[in-house]
């Protein structure tokens, strides 16, 4: 006689497992402090700013690795900034998307807006309101080795002969004086105003708005004696033995000897002919004043600084010149309200489709409706504690496709409940007993439920590959939870059944346990049949 023998399995030892390690994940979070998942862009408001690049001569393809460089000096400024969780990707070939949380629309146009040549000119005629700061209170000064980086000494090798050539462009651009043009444009000029900034011409330009914090302050300046391409090195810092804030910049070969012939100029002149204006996109950042020649190509800036001012300068200075121009090709803005309302709306229909689920479960599976419930509650706390974990260690944010995919994965979880539990059922109505249908019944359902769940985490895998932008905030949360069912459906779902069944109201098939053979339909030539297990003899 055939013996048929089912493996012996330690529901209650895989059941603790699990809650050790969902224990361990909330442990987790109380170490670091975080208890809440980092929201995306579009549920915690912010703005996304498209800049379509284009070459200086207007046409033409644009060269991807300028694009590529413009992409990492613009990531800089808005991670120099203290801009955290900010995305800067490139798309279509010639445009780069700029996603920051937390941060409005004209906010974000000031801060990547800045895309013209960084540019140091001469002034010749400034112009405040009674309110307007001074911006000559900065002053240039020769570096002193005092922030920690040694400084390069003065240049005295010969130039090159193109070196020398710009040398004496320099020369001739300091020479120009306003002509009677010039100085009536000027006098007409209304900060609110635009004036073409082209490098060989003079300019006409006012203090950058967030700077003028009280009043307005206009320039005439001459043409672009130095390109910021320049400047290697820009650092905002207090140095030793002082309290005031500075900012210390480093040119290269060429710079210094520009620098050095620009400021022997500036020192011989009267205020406001010996300021230069550090401009950028058309905005004078700073216009410091110069006291004597600066050899060797480094030179601080010392004057009024805040921490905030100097840092900005010193950023502008460092990250300010981008190798293309950009248009603003579009601002999409999500206020912190709206992004309120639609977390809102997902939170309420995620809890729509576990209610419709329990309420499915219920009148269905009866007591095995327990199962179902605390199942899902397993789910939910190791799906959030996992974003929780991820968004403080890898920087995930939840998204509202993420909360798409989340909701998905509620569906998966409840298909795996029904390929389990009609398999119980399957195997009661071939005779078999509550008992051994939870297993034999569970050896059949683990394959198709592992098929079903792989082909999920397949679409999520190839859609998170594919996808750009938000899709792949539904494609990575719905391979997680998918995941996550899995190690649910495994190490919970199958050992609570074992469990359960060993009671008497659930092993026994009792009314309203969801496993009674009337129920079930497990009927044969007419009356209800249900198996009590068989009692095990020792053999002698």
């Amino acid at each position: 006689m055939a013996r048929t023998s089912i493996r012996r399995t330690h529901p209650l030892r895989t059941l603790l497992s699990f809650l050790i390690v969902l224990i361990i994940l909330y442990v987790l979070m109380a170490f670091s402090h975080t208890w809440s998942p980092k929201l995306g862009l579009d549920l915690r408001g912010g703005t996304t700013i498209t800049l379509t690049a284009r070459n200086s001569s207007g046409s033409g393809a644009v060269d991807q690795a300028s694009l590529d460089l413009a992409r990492s000096i613009i990531q800089q400024r808005v991670d120099s900034l203290g801009v955290g969780e900010s995305e800067v990707t490139t798309s279509g070939g010639n445009q780069i998307q700029v996603s920051v949380p937390n941060m409005q629309k004209d906010e974000l146009v000031e801060l990547v807006g800045q895309t013209a040549q960084l540019e140091f000119r001469a002034v010749y005629a400034t112009e405040s309101t009674a309110n307007a700061p001074a911006p000559d209170e900065a002053t240039a000064l020769p570096a002193v080795p005092d922030l920690g980086s040694p400084r390069p000494t003065a240049i005295t090798s010969p130039l090159p002969t193109e070196d020398a050539a710009r040398t004496n462009l320099l020369a001739e651009k300091l020479k120009w004086v306003p002509g009677t043009a010039d100085t009536q444009d000027y006098a007409a000029y209304n900060c609110g105003d635009s004036f073409p900034d082209v490098a060989d011409q003079p300019l006409l330009a006012c203090l950058r708005p967030d700077l003028a914090k009280t009043g307005q302050q206009k320039f005439l300046l001459g043409p672009t004696l130095i390109e910021g391409n320049l400047v290697t090195k820009a650092q905002a810092g207090v140095p030793a033995n002082q309290l005031n804030w500075v900012v210390t910049l480093d040119f290269n070969t060429l710079g210094a000897q520009l620098f050095s012939e620009a400021t022997k100029y500036f020192s011989t002149q009267s205020t406001p002919m010996n300021q230069f204006a550090i401009v950028l996109d058309g905005k004078v950042i700073s216009a410091p004043s110069v006291a004597a020649q600066i050899p060797g190509g480094a030179a601080e800036i010392s004057g009024s600084f805040t921490q905030r001012s100097a840092t900005d300068l010193a950023n502008v200075l460092k990250y300010g010149a981008l190798p293309l121009a950009f248009d603003v090709s579009s601002v999409d803005n999500v206020s912190a309200t709206l992004g309120a309302d639609q977390l809102r709306a997902g939170i309420i229909a995620g809890l729509i489709g576990l209610g419709l689920v329990v309420v499915y479960s219920i009148l269905y599976y009866r007591g095995l409706a327990i199962v179902v419930v605390a199942s899902l509650a397993m789910a939910a706390a190791g799906t959030y504690s996992l974003m929780v974990l991820l968004g403080s260690t890898m920087g995930f944010a939840l998204s509202l496709p993420g909360i798409a995919g989340a909701i998905v994965a509620i569906g998966v979880t409840a298909d795996s409940f029904v390929i389990y539990f009609e398999r119980i059922r399957d195997e009661m109505r071939e005779g078999r007993s509550i008992k051994t249908s939870v297993e034999t019944g569970w050896a059949k359902a683990r394959r198709t439920i592992v098929v079903a769940d792989a082909v999920s985490l397949l679409s999520a895998a190839i859609l998170f590959i594919l996808a750009v932008g938000a899709v792949k905030g539904f494609a990575f949360t719905l391979g997680l939870t998918t995941l996550l069912d899995l190690a649910i459906v495994f190490f919970f779902t199958k050992p609570v059944v074992a469990l359960l069944v060993r009671t008497t109201f659930f092993g026994m098939g009792k009314r309203g346990s969801g496993l009674d053979a009337g129920h079930v339909g497990a009927v044969k030539d007419g009356p209800v049949v249900v198996r009590r297990p068989a009692v095990a003899r020792k053999q002698g």
